[in-house]
Parts: structure tokens; C-alpha cells; sequence
């Protein structure tokens, strides 16, 4: 998944993944968004829904005269995959770069450096 989306598409992203994998309707995706403080227009809502179709992120449905959205990419993924650009672009690759970067730069609660202290002594086998 090399597609980079804009903020504005990853708030409407994070409105369908959390409805799971139920569709999405229109008029709730738009009263969600306006709730979250982002009251777009009826064709801003349109066009970003389109380039997100066309990046390959939704899937559209016509039902009559609503429109439904499905994602075709997990929250997960593209997570991952954004992990995976910035730790490329940022440190090199590096996830001790980062690591480190967030204990040396006082970026982690305590409760979230022993839940990585955890993580990290428990370890994970590769794929």
C-alpha cells in the first residue's frame, strides 16, 4: 500500500474503520464528521469519498439513493504500512532508532514505557 492519503481523507478513514466491517452510510459518516468539528459540504464530503475510492481505501455501494462505504483497508494495515514509510524515511529503518528516540526524548508515560518494557521482554517471533 504505497498510497499516501491527506488528513482530511484519514478523518473520514478513521469514521468507517470504526464501524468495523459494517457499511457506512452518507448522511452518517457526514453527521459523525460534523460532530468531530468537521462540517464539510456535501460535495468536499463527495470528492474526498471519491479519491479514497480511487485510491483504493473504500468501496462505494448505491442502495437506491444512499450511498454506503466499505473499507478495503484495515486500520491495521495501513498503520503498519505507515510505520514501516516513517521509520524508513525518519530513521532510516531503524525501530531502535525510534525506541529510542521516544524513551531519551521523554515522550512515554510511565505507564506506556512498562507497557513497551513488557513487549519488549516477552518478545514477538518473526513471520
Amino acid at each position: 500500500m504505497a498510497q499516501q492519503i491527506s488528513d482530511a481523507e484519514l478523518e473520514i478513514m478513521k469514521v468507517v474503520w470504526a464501524n468495523g466491517e459494517e457499511p457506512t452510510l452518507f448522511a452518517c459518516l457526514a453527521d459523525e464528521l460534523a460532530a468531530k468539528g468537521r462540517p464539510w459540504q456535501k460535495n468536499t464530503l463527495i470528492t474526498l469519498l471519491n479519491r479514497l475510492v480511487n485510491k483504493g481505501f473504500l468501496k462505494a455501494k448505491k442502495i437506491g439513493r444512499r450511498n454506503e462505504y466499505t473499507p478495503l483497508v484495515s486500520a491495521a494495515e495501513y498503520q503498519s504500512a505507515q510505520t514501516r514509510n516513517f521509520l524508513e524515511k525518519i530513521y532510516e529503518g531503524s525501530a531502535s532508532g525510534l525506541v529510542s528516540m521516544l524513551i531519551s526524548g521523554d515522550m512515554l508515560t510511565d505507564d506506556e514505557y512498562e507497557e513497551l518494557r513488557k513487549l519488549l521482554e516477552k518478545g514477538s517471533p518473526k513471520p
